[in-house]
């Protein structure tokens, strides 16, 4: 069966219902963005319908007016023989959602908005190997888009295939279409590119060699200094507080108690909490802890460029003092556009904590002259850099 034809649906629907045709042609213009018809999917529809529509294309028109145009496009996908979509178009989630942004405002309507997407269940889940981000490249919508439409196969073919699984098989398998690459592979290389690619010719001078390090994940390194103080401290065997004198344990247990939350404080003792247990129960957890910490989302944007260049710095083995260390993150991160003009000073206390972070967990070596990391501290450095390069791009406001 040939596809649809727009311009001859459009036809058809001014000979039989003129009164609809101008609002059809709005609304299949916006929808298809040129493309043809057959290329649509459900979510296209269901975001047009609930999101594109009452907040880009209607926003001054009556809640009346959209849903009149959402009919006028319910007519035409009929005619088109796309019924499952024009039901869409005319079925009471839409009515609602488009009331719900005509009386209470866009929060409300676009919350309805979310709730009705997900129920459909084309929607995409986030995976364990890669969360969808606010803000997709082109190869991420690709992605997307394709794992929604192999969702909405299933569902009409009664598969109860698990949403997840299903995205992860469509994800991960390598496909003829991509010339033998996986999707997974795609959005990776995208996002590592454009992190390479961020602020300041000095910062991408310095991460352009990781872009091709970081595309492999990096196994999971062995953390003995803080796989021993959770065993310790799970022994439940009297642990002081002052494990030990050394400036090097008493960062790891703050680290471990404040940090992590693996630890805490029982009276005078230290005990291992639950989620302690889970990290000495699993070295991938463990290390994916860590990873994370070395680059904590939590702290100032400009804190974690430091961190990260001082990474980056450091993840050759490189030896440099830490005089030496600070300037070069200093030049680096200045050249990214932060006011006031980075200085020794800026950079000073983020650089001098994630020092002693990875000295504290066995990962670097560090004195008043020297610092270098070794080979699971390198690794460490790598899996952090890499997590953090491939996190998904989220707004400003949801960072």
């Amino acid at each position: 069966m040939s596809a649809p034809d727009v311009t001859a649906l459009l036809a058809e629907l001014e000979r039989s219902q003129p009164d609809l045709a101008e609002e059809a042609r709005t609304a299949v213009e916006w929808l298809t963005g040129g493309e043809p018809l057959e290329s649509v999917t459900q979510l296209d529809v269901c975001e047009f319908l609930w999101y594109t529509l009452p907040l880009k294309v209607g926003p001054q028109m009556t809640g009346a007016d959209q849903e009149r145009l959402a009919h006028s496009l319910g007519r035409l996908l009929q005619l088109g023989g796309m019924e499952r979509y024009a039901a869409l178009c005319v079925s009471p989630t839409t009515l609602q959602i488009l009331r719900t942004y005509a009386r209470e405002g866009e929060d409300a309507g676009t919350s309805a908005y979310q709730q009705a997407l997900e129920a459909t269940g084309v929607l995409p889940p986030d995976v364990p190997e890669l969360q969808w981000s606010m803000i997709m490249g082109p190869e991420e919508l690709g992605a997307h888009l394709a794992c929604s439409a192999a969702l909405e196969l299933a569902i009409v073919a009664g598969d109860s295939t698990d949403r997840t699984a299903l995205t992860r098989r469509w994800l991960t398998e390598p496909r003829t279409d991509l010339g033998g690459d996986s999707w997974l592979n795609r959005v990776h290389g995208e996002r590592l590119n454009r992190w390479v690619l961020g602020r300041g010719p000095a910062r991408r001078e310095l991460a352009q060699p990781f872009e091709v390090r970081l595309h492999a994940p990096v196994s999971p390194q062995p953390l003995p200094a803080l796989h021993g103080l959770l065993t310790l401290a799970a022994s439940g065997e009297s642990l002081p507080l002052r494990l030990a004198p050394s400036p090097e344990a008493l960062r790891l247990r703050d680290l471990a108690e404040r940090e992590l939350g693996a630890i805490r404080r029982d009276g005078a003792r230290l005990a291992i909490t639950e989620y302690g247990m889970r990290l000495l129960k699993s070295k991938s957890a463990m290390w994916k802890a860590v990873t994370r910490l070395l680059l904590a989302r939590g702290e100032h944007e400009f804190e974690v460029s430091a961190r990260e260049a001082a990474l980056m710095l450091l993840a050759d083995g490189t030896l440099m003092s830490p005089g030496q260390l600070r300037e070069r993150v200093a030049e680096v991160v200045g050249g990214e556009g932060w006011h006031p003009a980075t200085s020794l000073e800026d950079v000073a206390r983020p650089v001098t904590d994630l020092v002693a972070q990875l000295t504290a967990l066995g990962l670097a070596f560090s004195d008043e002259l020297a610092v270098r990391m070794d080979r699971p501290g390198q690794l460490t450095a790598l899996a952090a850099l890499r997590a953090h390069a491939l996190r998904p791009r989220k707004y400003v406001s949801s960072a």
